[in-house]
């Protein structure tokens, strides 16, 4: 279960101002959430701030019972690697990495047997439908694979949370449907928890619930 307790973000200085004020949200596993919001509501902060990449002013963000904010750098830098699966709209596929590679980077991070990894990474690129491309390299990729890519990493290492900031941002109608379907049966398989940003109400749609949010706050929409 994820937890948003209070939480409270304010930025100092000049034009500084209070983005999230007690902000709540309490999100079962095996479910997704779509949150939208006007630009500049916050809602890049808040993924921040759940991703422990920020911490609040005050309030929690809790992750099956563990106050992520409140653990040190070198905690939250390993309950990243553990938990969590971030999905960019940029993708921000490596390079200089074949797909097997960029695949298996959260695997390596987290130590282990290499060829476990590999063979992890192999399972994850099929599930997605990207099985034989292994060796392919992201120059080699369309939009659309490499969102899958993005995906696979995620995923691979079976986060208990996964956030996707606008993922189908830079994708046409038809592979943007394809790519929430994925992502969507692949977190309920799972049992995982996913938060959605996104600008798209076609995409929001697709989520368990939508959650606006507007003046620092969450809320849900009927």
């Amino acid at each position: 279960m994820l937890e948003i307790r209070g939480l409270t973000r304010r930025f100092a200085g000049p034009g500084g101002r209070t983005v999230l004020d007690g902000a709540e949200l309490t999100v079962e596993g095996g479910t997704i959430v779509a949150i939208v919001g006007e630009s500049g509501a916050g809602k890049s902060t808040l993924l921040n701030l759940i991703a422990a990449l920020d911490l609040p002013d005050q309030g929690q963000v809790l992750l099956d019972g563990v106050a992520v904010s409140a653990l040190d750098e070198a905690a939250r830098t390993a309950w990243r690697r553990a938990q969590l699966g971030f999905i960019f709209q940029a993708f921000h596929v490596l390079p200089h990495l074949n797909l097997r590679q960029n695949v298996a980077l959260p695997l390596w991070l987290l130590g282990g047997d290499p060829a476990a990894h590999a063979a992890s990474a192999d399972r994850m690129l099929a599930r997605v439908g990207l099985a034989g491309r292994e060796r392919s390299w992201p120059s080699e990729l369309s939009g659309g694979e490499l969102q899958r890519v993005a995906i696979a990493r995620a995923l691979v290492h079976r986060p208990r949370l996964v956030l996707a900031d606008e993922p189908t941002g830079n994708l046409d109608p038809a592979r943007a449907g394809q790519t929430l379907a994925l992502l969507r049966a692949q977190i309920v398989e799972a049992g995982a928890i996913g938060l959605l940003v996104t600008h798209s109400w076609d995409a929001a749609r697709t989520a368990d619930r939508i959650v606006r949010l507007a003046d620092g706050r969450l809320q849900d929409l009927d």
